[in-house]
Formats: structure tokens, C-alpha cells, sequence
């Protein structure tokens, strides 16, 4: 046996097992407690993958799912490729494909090429498809956003006609950034613009912190979900679901909250019925923090279920009484209005008000499972249907 040989199989002892051992223990907690989490008859969860720090995701067409990383929680700075390989249900191969980002937590795949979202740009790495190490070469799409870090990390989806949407939200708790020459038009808004990062847009303004939104399968307008102000109290004011009607519209912030509730500071003037300001489509749980969102398009889960809201709530960190910490769903009807707002999966967070996990994202499986990314865990999980 040669000492270059000898030297490798030390590594891989000291380095391959203990890690093998940490994951096999890890996963055997994370099993254990799937078993706590509640969901509607017929409905099962199970674990997808370990992927620490995991939190916006996107799947590509041929099923490789890609996750971003981020938020000052959990500082994580790459971006991972994941497999199912064997068709399992258990994605065997995580990778790391990049690497010593700034907060890269929205990402979105395009024909073989992923958009990143860092703290202040766009950046896109090509040829994923097949890569199976870290990827050291991108292009810069965008490199104009803001440097503040409150609300930086961001959200990067493409919408149904081809664009990149991207928000910015708010530099602080509550203040207004266009009463100032200096950050007028760059903050609290959702941008938009072409795959080649030209040609940028507002799409909605009024939106304090927007970490996930979807198009409606049919009419094709943009929801939104947006995180309510601090420090007004455990019960106000509520987070939001929004719908975008029209270009330029402007939702409140930070003069209006939830569908009534003045700001204390920038709302004294203003009337929150004023027909400036939409209204939400529907109120959610007080700093539960709404993060991302999908309409369910899958043909797995009971019909009732289809064209519906599923919503990964994050959690209040600083509510008195912990609330969220689990995936709730919100019912539209025929006319598109949403008409209810109700848990789906819960369990995250303990009866004593400990938590063990805290949802970040969304995604639907082309076998129509839904995927959700818990950030806090760092895992995925997978809730299916079967009676």
C-alpha cells in the first residue's frame, strides 16, 4: 500500500465517516420529529434533503432542484444542486455549485443557465445543467441595488412573460426612503426586467418586505406575500397577501398597514381608504412572517386544492406569544378573490413555544409533491397525498 494511498484513506476516515455518522443521526431526529406535524387526512411528510441553511428554491425542467442560502440567521453563502437520482423520494446527491456569495437567496433557473440574486446584484451562472463541482465563472446581469443590509437579501423569480422580477424592500423597521432625493424610487418596491438585466421597471411600490410571490395559473397576475412592521404591539399589524393589478401600484407602506391601520408616524395624514393606496387581498397572522408562496399546480392533491395559495410562514421572532412556524393556505374562488386563510401544515413549533424548524419556501414538484425549505433544520421536507 502506498503512502499517497495511505495518506487518502486517512482523509476520507477523519473526514467521509464522522460526517456520515453527524447526517445519519441528524436524519433520524428530523424523521422523528416529522411525526409531530399536522396535516389534513391523507396528507404525509417526509424528508426530502439536508441542505444547511436552505431557503429559496427553483426547479429546473429535468427535476434538479437549486437552493439559495442566506439571511443574517444563517449566514450560509452558497448555492446547492440537488438530485433524486433513484427516484426515491430522498435526494442522494447535494452539491455545492457556489460558493462565497453575498447572501445569495433568490435564484432562478433559465434554460440551463441559474440567476442568482446576491445583496446588491444579479449574477448568472451558465451550463448547470451538468455541473457537478463549484462553479467559479458568472456574469453580472445587475449590479445597481442597494448596499443597506436591512431587508437585502432578495427574491428572484421569472415570470410568464419571460422577465426577471426582483424586489427591494424597506432599509429599516418603518421609514419613508422617497420623501429623500438620495434613495427616492429605490427601495420598498418590485422591480422588473429582461434576462439580460436591461430595460428595469417598478412593478408595485408600498411593499415594505416581499420575500416570495406567484403568478396565477390562469389570469396570470402577480401575488405577493409582504411583512407587516415591528414594534406596534403582538397583534398589529397583520402580515399581507397581495395581488398586482396594474403597473406602478402602491400598497400602503409605510403609511397604511394591513386593510386600515394607520402608521403612527407616516400615516397621520393620510387615509388609508384612500383609493392611493390597494388594499390586501387578505390579512395574515400578525409578524408571522409570510415568506414564500406558490399557487398548487399539481394534480396529486384532492381537486380543492387546485389553483390554491400555499404560504411558508417563517415565524415571529419578537411577538411575545411565538405564532407561525408552518405552511398555511390561503382559498381564492372563481372570481380570483381569496376568501379564507387557514393552517395546512403545523407543527414546527413546539406547545412549550420552542421551535425546531422555521419554513422559508415553497416549490411544486412535477409529480405534484410540495417541497418545503426550513432554513433553521436545514432541510427540505416533502408533504404528498395518499389516502
Amino acid at each position: 500500500m502506498s503512502i499517497k494511498f495511505k495518506i487518502l484513506l486517512f482523509c476520507f476516515i477523519i473526514n467521509f465517516i464522522p460526517n456520515l455518522y453527524a447526517n445519519s443521526k441528524k436524519i433520524h431526529r428530523i424523521n422523528k420529529l416529522l411525526k409531530t406535524i399536522k396535516l389534513p387526512k391523507g396528507f404525509h411528510i417526509s424528508l426530502y434533503a439536508l441542505a444547511k441553511g436552505a431557503r429559496s428554491m427553483d426547479l429546473a425542467s429535468n427535476g434538479t432542484l437549486y437552493i439559495g442560502t442566506g439571511g443574517f440567521s444563517n449566514p450560509e453563502s452558497v448555492v446547492y444542486k440537488i438530485n433524486d437520482y433513484n427516484h426515491d423520494n430522498y435526494a442522494e446527491s447535494v452539491k455545492v455549485i457556489a460558493r462565497n456569495l453575498d447572501n445569495p437567496n433568490g435564484i432562478a433557473y433559465h434554460k440551463n443557465s441559474l440567476f442568482v440574486a446576491e445583496r446588491f446584484r444579479i449574477i448568472r451562472f451558465d451550463k448547470v445543467d451538468k455541473a457537478r463541482r463549484v462553479l467559479n465563472k458568472y456574469k453580472v446581469i445587475y449590479s445597481n441595488f442597494p448596499h443597506e443590509y436591512s431587508h437585502s437579501w432578495k427574491v428572484l423569480r421569472i415570470g410568464p412573460d419571460g422577465k426577471l422580477y426582483v424586489p427591494v424592500g424597506a432599509p429599516c423597521n418603518i421609514c419613508n426612503t422617497d420623501a429623500k432625493k438620495s434613495t427616492r424610487g429605490k427601495f420598498s418596491r418590485i422591480f422588473r426586467m429582461n434576462l439580460d438585466g436591461s430595460n428595469k421597471i417598478v412593478v408595485a411600490r408600498g411593499v415594505r418586505n416581499t420575500v416570495g410571490f406567484d403568478w396565477h395559473p390562469q389570469s396570470k397576475k402577480l401575488w405577493f406575500t409582504d411583512n407587516g412592521r415591528d414594534n406596534l404591539g403582538d397583534n398589529i399589524p397583520p402580515d399581507e397577501l397581495n395581488k398586482v393589478s396594474y403597473l406602478n401600484q402602491h400598497f400602503g407602506y409605510p403609511f397604511c398597514h394591513g386593510k386600515s391601520i394607520s402608521d403612527p408616524i407616516y400615516g397621520r395624514k393620510i387615509k388609508c381608504n384612500s383609493s392611493s393606496f390597494t388594499k390586501p387581498h387578505q390579512e395574515l397572522g400578525p409578524h408571522v412572517a409570510s415568506l414564500g408562496m406558490r399557487f398548487y399546480t399539481g394534480k396529486s392533491f384532492p381537486r380543492k386544492y387546485k389553483n390554491q395559495i400555499f404560504i411558508a410562514e417563517h415565524g415571529s421572532w419578537n411577538r411575545s406569544k411565538k405564532i407561525g412556524y408552518r405552511i398555511s393556505l390561503v382559498r381564492i374562488n372563481h372570481r380570483k378573490q381569496a376568501i379564507s386563510y387557514t393552517s395546512f401544515a403545523r407543527g414546527w413549533l413546539r406547545k412549550n413555544g420552542t421551535r425546531w424548524g422555521r419554513p422559508v419556501d415553497v416549490e411544486i414538484m412535477a409529480d405534484g409533491s410540495m417541497l418545503i425549505s426550513d432554513d433553521f433544520m436545514g432541510a427540505i421536507y416533502r408533504i404528498y397525498y395518499r389516502n
